[in-house]
C-alpha cells in the first residue's frame, strides 16, 4: 500500500558495539577509480558460498543430536534459525535454485514445532508472526495451496489476539508497539504476506484496527510533549531507532493508508526528529533526550532513519541524504550484522540509491560489502559478531552479509525484515 503522505523539508553496551575500526579502510580509497567495487558475479558466488556455510553451521550441524533429532534453541528471524530460512528464501529468489526453497520449507516446518517457545511475541523478527508469514510465502512458492492456507490460518489466529488492538501506552497486556517485539512487528509480518501473496490477502479491516492502536498509543505516549505528535516507550525508554523505537514504528505506519489527521501526526513526528538531531554531526539520538552521539547503525542512529526517510516521501529526500552522509562519514563499525554492523549500514546506501538514482550510493554500498568480503573471517575470529551463538544469525551475524551480497548481485535490495 502506498500512503498519501506529503512532507515539507524543514549506552554502555551499545557504545561498545559501535566503536569505529582503528583504520578507516573506506576513506583511504578512491571509489571513482574502482579500487573497491567487486564485480556482481563475485558477490553472487560469495553469497552462495556463505549461505551454504550458514546452513551448515545453523541447521545441518548444530541442530542435530546423536539421536538424529533436531534441537531447537531460537526459532526467530532476528537471531535464530528462521533467519537461515529467510536467507535461503532470498537465495532462491535470486538464483531460482529449488534446493534453497525446499531447504527453507524444511527449516520453517521445524520452527513451527518450536513456535510455543516464542509464543510471547507475534512479530516478524522475534515471534510467531515471522514463522507463519515466511511459511505461507514459501508454501506459495512451492505451489502448495493447502500449506499456504494452513500458515495463513495460523497467522489469522495471531491476528485475533485481543492485545493487538487495545491497550494504553506501554502496551497493555504486555504488548509493546515496536518493530522487534510489538504491534509494529506484527503489522510488518502482515505486509510481508501481502507483498508476496498479493494485496488484500490480509484485508485492511483486519489490519487497520492494529494501526489505529499503534497511533493511539503513540499519542498517549506523547501527551507530555506537544512538539512531538507520537512517542513510544520500550522498557521505559523512549527510543528513536529502528529496532525498538520511532524509526521502526513510523516505517511500518507509512505503508498503510492514513487519514489526514494520522498522516499529519506521522510527518510531524518525523519533522520533530529531524529538528532534534545532533546539529554538529547530523546523527540522530538513540533515545529521547540522550546527549550521546555514539551510535550509527540500524538499531540506533542515522542508518534506520535513512531508510524510514526514504520511505516517507520524495519531498524529504534532503533529510534522507543528510542521514546517509552521517553513515558514510562515520566509517566502518566493528560489527558485521544487520542490526549494528557494516552490513546493515550498507543497506542505507541502497535505499538512497532507489530514492535518488545516484550511482554513488551503489558504490558506497559495494565499498562496505567489499570490506566484508575481504575481512568477514577476521571479524569472526576477533569476536566482532553478536556472540558465539549468533555468529551465523541474520541480524547479528553472517547471514545478513549473505543477503547483502545477494542483493548487490542483482541490484535489487530490501533490508531484511524492514523494507518490502
Amino acid at each position: 500500500m502506498t500512503p498519501a503522505v506529503e512532507f515539507t523539508s524543514q549506552e554502555t553496551h551499545e557504545e561498545s558495539n559501535n566503536q569505529r575500526l582503528d583504520v578507516n579502510f573506506i576513506h583511504q580509497l578512491d571509489l571513482t577509480a574502482g579500487n573497491l567495487s567487486l564485480p556482481n558475479e563475485i558477490f553472487l558466488k560469495a553469497a552462495i558460498s556463505l549461505k551454504d556455510q550458514v546452513v551448515e553451521m545453523t541447521w545441518e550441524g548444530r541442530c542435530s543430536t546423536s539421536a538424529g533429532t533436531r534441537k531447537m534453541v531460537d526459532p526467530t528471524v532476528y537471531s535464530g534459525l528462521l533467519g537461515t530460512a529467510f536467507t535461503c528464501l532470498r537465495s532462491y529468489e535470486v538464483t531460482g535454485n529449488q534446493q534453497d526453497l525446499l531447504l527453507c520449507s524444511e527449516i520453517v516446518d521445524a520452527c513451527v514445532a518450536a513456535a510455543p517457545a516464542s509464543s510471547r511475541h507475534v512479530t516478524f523478527l522475534c515471534g510467531r508472526g515471522g514463522i507463519y508469514a515466511l511459511g505461507a510465502v514459501v508454501a506459495n512458492h512451492k505451489g502448495d495451496q493447502q500449506g499456504c492456507d494452513l500458515f495463513l490460518n495460523l497467522f489469522l489466529e495471531v491476528a485475533q489476539e485481543r492485545a493487538l488492538t487495545i491497550g494504553p501506552e506501554e502496551g497493555g497486556f504486555g504488548m509493546s508497539y515496536d518493530l522487534m517485539y510489538g504491534r509494529a512487528g506484527f503489522l510488518w509480518a502482515a505486509l510481508f504476506i501481502n507483498n508476496h501473496l498479493g494485496e488484500g490477502t490480509l484485508p485492511n479491516d483486519l489490519l487497520l484496527p492494529v494501526v489505529d492502536a499503534v497511533l493511539a498509543g503513540g499519542r498517549a505516549g506523547a501527551s507530555d510533549n506537544p512538539a512531538c505528535p507520537l512517542m513510544y516507550r520500550w522498557q521505559g525508554t523512549r527510543y528513536w531507532g529502528a529496532a525498538n523505537g520511532l524509526a521502526g514504528i513510523l516505517q511500518v505506519l507509512l505503508h498503510f493508508p492514513l487519514s489526514k489527521e494520522d498522516a499529519e501526526d506521522v510527518k510531524g513526528t518525523l519533522r520533530y526528529m529531524m529538528n532534534n538531531r545532533f546539529l554538529h554531526s547530523g546523527n540522530y539520538p538513540s533515545s529521547e533526550g540522550n546527549p550521546r552521539d555514539k551510535l550509527v547503525q540500524w538499531s540506533h542512529g542515522a542508518t534506520g532513519m535513512v531508510i524510514t526517510l526514504c520511505k516517507a516521501s520524495q519531498r524529504i529526500r534532503d533529510a534522507a541524504i543528510e542521514a546517509g552522509e552521517v553513515v558514510w562519514k562515520s566509517g566502518l563499525v566493528k560489527k558485521v550484522g544487520l542490526a549494528d554492523g557494516v552490513a546493515g549500514n550498507a543497506y542505507a546506501f541502497l535505499s538512497l540509491y532507489r530514492l535518488t538514482g545516484d550511482s554513488i550510493y551503489v558504490e558506497r554500498a559495494k565499498a562496505f560489502a567489499s570490506f566484508l568480503y575481504h575481512n568477514a573471517s577476521k571479524f569472526v575470529a576477533g569476536g566482532n559478531v553478536g556472540g558465539a551463538d549468533h555468529t551465523y544469525s541474520l541480524f547479528q551475524g553472517l547471514a545478513g552479509t549473505a543477503c547483502l551480497w545477494l542483493d548487490l548481485a542483482t541490484e535489487r535490495s530490501r533490508f531484511p525484515g524492514f523494507e518490502l
